[in-house]
């Protein structure tokens, strides 16, 4: 390599009548790199330098050693400094000596050779003076290193050590962000800045500190493009308050800056405190793929293994960076490693002990117990003494194994039993005892016990890999939390379904957990056949319900999730298992619940409910007797099975207090039944006298069904005897008479002006055979206006208010009479028919 030597100075005024510029230069130097150099080789001395400086006050002038980098991305390395002469003599006031490196950045070779700072004190620099006779050779590279004082370096680095962590964040910004601020460094002697840079030039990458700008003095430090700048106390007043442009290092005036988190960069930082700087170097010897330059893991592995003492940050990064690279040490710092991250520290926090345990985890089978045994007795400690993860097992030898087993037993059996340790640390606790074999039989259940209520209660949380694992490796713990868990998926079978849905955890095929089992599987899919998912899963159980009643109560949990089934699915139910499973599990309770919450008019609630009423007579309470009674007198209803009373009956268990809905469903029966060909007229007159509200509601919608209209419409005498009964009665109440005005007008006398003459005098014939005044009062009731005065008639006035009634209708084939005002028949037999 041919380094271009350029030699300036302020001479005799040469022939343009300039007296700087350059005395001597290396020959095919372009003219272009001169004029260039020219404006950034120049000195400024001091502010208070004396004007016509003795040769012993010179020595003390500072020395500007600067590396530039030029237009064409060539580096200039220079050194100025005040030479003190007039122009009479010689040379100049000031003299520079330049060293033009060519090679540009960005070639993608790196630079070789030194690094530009080290040239600080080299022979090589010229003189004072420029050398007699020119042109200059070329150099074949930088200057030569001059001599190190390491002992002055060393107390440099301590009395500045403060202030390193934050100059190294600095420096790694300053070279990563062009558009980072500038360093400053105020030192009164340029050598302690020269130092500063060689440190930051130590810690870079070797390509990185080959173009690093500097220089080590100006007087302008506002001018200055290098990246660190050297300036003397009085220049660097002004400049802390410019953030944005400096980050200024003055150790006499300010404190040292807070550093930012950076482990790279406090690592570093703490190796130079140390004085073990040659680690710089040994990171890059490492094996393996080529390493980041600000990498903490490698250089604070090194530093661990090399007695260095880090903060936690530091120690959790080499842990890591060791996990991942456990062969890059050897055996001997990896062993120092392991024996530094084991060291008692009062920083130490959970990432370095998450590390720790990464690290640990890697070395588990792959490094003797040597290596790992140093960490393994620190995280055992940590775990039996305040929680945290166990480490691997196998990785202590057996006499560190018997070691610590007496060691810490008493603390071990202590946590166990401590009630604020959480379930984890509980789990971690019995692996470390099986580790060092410790007997903990007799505190199984207790722990067992714990964690089953936590597994239930919050089981993503709670099933952890440390769960996991122990579940695998403790199978007397397995056992008893299954037992447990089995016990509460029976109370809880929807939390028993949450944990298989949501951990990993699966039973063996030889595990007898009914209840668990049945949790295990899958619910059946809405709009599926749920009676058969009941029964496959009480078969999936693995046992039979003399064995285990409450399989069958956890069954139907899981497949109603708690809810009632559908009255046929609890017909069904009952059906396929029979009453005395229903009873022995007490999930007839449950079928009871289908039959009286299920929705008015479902005929299959009122089998079960008459089922339900013949096996479980004992068993019903109180509550739900009445909505079940309703249910089956329902069905009576329906089927006829019923004898005389049954409207009386129907209203006496409506006012006992059964669910809506079941009573809605009698009193739709009953109103059914009231509006048949059949009906007795004892159970009309029932009705009418009752004056209860929601029965006659019931009564009137029947008759406004569709179904109603048409049998009024097609059959003279079913309209004929609806007719003389809805006429009946008007001093009965005002609900009655509501009703019947209702009726009336509302139902039957749209049919009868829908009706043709023909089909209106078959009406009034058999109106006619009722006997008494019913054809009659039904012409007049067609005639408009004329049902005002009918009504009033029909409200007790005249003749047959006396009656009581327009006269009861007779049944077909039989006679009757009036109804008499005490409500009881006239004349007539008791079983006289009315619609």
């Amino acid at each position: 390599m041919n380094l271009a030597q350029l030699h300036y100075t302020s001479a005799p005024p040469g022939p343009d009548g300039s007296g700087f510029r350059f005395t001597a230069v290396s020959p095919g130097v372009p003219a272009s790199l001169l004029r260039e150099a020219e404006q950034l080789i120049g000195y400024e001395p001091p502010r208070d330098a004396p004007p016509r400086p003795s040769r012993e006050q010179l020595v003390s002038f500072p020395q500007a050693l600067s590396l530039n980098v030029l237009s064409d991305g060539s580096r200039l390395l220079a050194r100025s400094v005040y030479t003190g002469a007039d122009y009479s003599g010689r040379w100049g006031n000031f003299h520079a000596h330049a060293v033009h490196l060519p090679q540009p950045s960005g070639t993608g070779r790196p630079a070789e050779g030194q690094l530009p700072i080290t040239s600080w004190g080299s022979p090589q620099w010229a003189a004072d003076s420029p050398p007699a006779g020119a042109p200059v050779p070329e150099l074949a590279s930088v200057p030569a290193p001059g001599p190190l004082d390491l002992g002055a370096l060393a107390a440099f680095v301590a009395a500045r050590g403060q202030w390193l962590a934050g100059f190294f964040a600095d420096v790694r910004r300053l070279v990563e962000d062009p558009a980072a601020p500038q360093l400053v460094l105020v030192e009164q002697d340029s050598e302690a800045v020269a130092w500063w840079i060689m440190l930051a030039c130590s810690v870079l990458p070797h390509r990185r500190g080959q173009w690093l700008t500097f220089t080590t003095y100006t007087r302008r430090p506002q001018l200055a493009r290098q990246q660190i700048i050297g300036v003397v106390p009085e220049d660097g007043l002004g400049l802390a308050g410019q953030e944005h442009r400096y980050r200024v290092y003055d150790a006499a005036r300010a404190a040292a800056p807070a550093p930012a988190p950076d482990p790279w960069a406090q690592t570093a930082a703490l190796i130079w405190r140390a004085q073990r700087q040659e680690l710089f170097a040994d990171v890059r010897r490492l094996p393996g793929e080529p390493l980041g330059p600000y990498e903490a893991g490698p250089l604070a592995a090194l530093a661990l293994a090399a007695g260095v003492g880090l903060d936690s940050a530091g120690r959790a990064a080499a842990a890591d960076w060791a996990a991942g690279h456990r062969g890059a040490l050897g055996d001997v710092r990896l062993n120092a490693l392991a024996r530094a991250l084991a060291r008692p520290a009062a920083d130490r926090g959970p990432e370095e002990a998450a590390a720790s345990g990464r690290l640990l985890t890697a070395l588990a089978g792959w490094a003797p117990p040597a290596v790992s045994e140093p960490l393994v007795e620190l995280a055992l400690a940590g775990a039996v003494r305040s929680g945290g993860a166990a480490p691997p097992a196998g990785l202590l030898g057996e006499a560190a194994r018997l070691r610590l087993a007496a060691e810490l037993e008493p603390e071990l059996r202590e946590s166990l039993t401590d009630p604020a340790r959480e379930p984890d640390d509980r789990i971690g606790l019995l692996r470390i005892a099986a580790e060092l074999g410790v007997d903990t039989a007799d505190l199984l259940p207790d722990v067992a016990r714990r964690l089953a209520r936590t597994l239930i209660a919050d089981p993503e949380r709670a099933y952890g890999a440390a769960v996991g694992a122990a579940l695998t490796e403790l199978p007397r713990l397995r056992q008893l939390v299954l037992d447990r868990l089995d016990g509460l998926a029976a109370g809880d079978p929807a939390a028993g379904a949450r944990l298989f849905a949501l951990t990993p955890l699966r039973l063996a095929g030889d595990e007898v957990l009914p209840h668990l089992r049945m949790c295990a599987q899958r619910a059946p899919a809405a709009g599926g056949d749920r009676v058969t998912a009941l029964t496959r899963l009480v078969e999936h159980s693995g046992v039979s319900l003399e064995e285990d009643p409450l399989v069958l109560r956890t069954a139907m949990r899981l497949v109603w999730d708690a809810e009632p089934p559908g009255a046929d699915e609890a017909w069904l139910a009952l059906s396929a298992l029979g009453d005395r499973a229903h009873r022995e599990a007490g999930t007839w309770e449950l079928l009871a619940r289908a039959a009286v919450s299920a929705p008015a008019g479902d005929r299959s609630a009122e089998e079960l409910a008459q089922e339900l009423l013949r096996r479980f007579a004992a068993e019903l309470p109180a509550a739900l007797r009445p909505s079940l009674l309703l249910l089956e007198l329902s069905r009576n209803l329906r089927v006829r099975e019923t004898g005389p009373g049954w409207v009386r009956q129907a209203l006496e268990l409506g006012a006992a207090g059964p669910t809506p809905t079941a009573r809605e469903h009698a009193y739709a029966a009953v109103a059914a039944r009231l509006l048949a060909e059949d009906r007795p007229g004892s159970e009309v007159r029932a009705l009418i006298e009752s004056n209860d509200a929601e029965l006659l509601a019931a009564y009137r919608r029947a008759a406004g069904e569709p179904r109603v209209a048409d049998r009024l419409r097609l059959d003279p005498g079913y309209a004929a005897e609806c007719f003389a009964t809805w006429s009946s009665q008007p001093q009965a109440g005002a609900l009655w008479q509501e009703t019947r005005t209702d009726l009336l007008d509302g139902v039957l006398r749209p049919v009868v002006r829908g009706l043709p003459p023909a089909e209106l005098a078959v009406l009034e014939e058999a109106l006619a055979r009722l006997g008494g005044r019913w054809a009659e009062d039904f012409r007049g009731w067609q005639r408009p206006g004329a049902f005002g005065r009918l009504r009033g008639r029909f409200g007790g006035s005249g003749r047959r208010g006396a009656r009581g009634a327009l006269g009861s209708p007779p049944p077909r084939g039989g006679s009757g009479g009036p109804i008499a005002p005490g409500g009881g028949p006239a004349g007539s037999a008791e079983d006289g028919r009315w619609p």
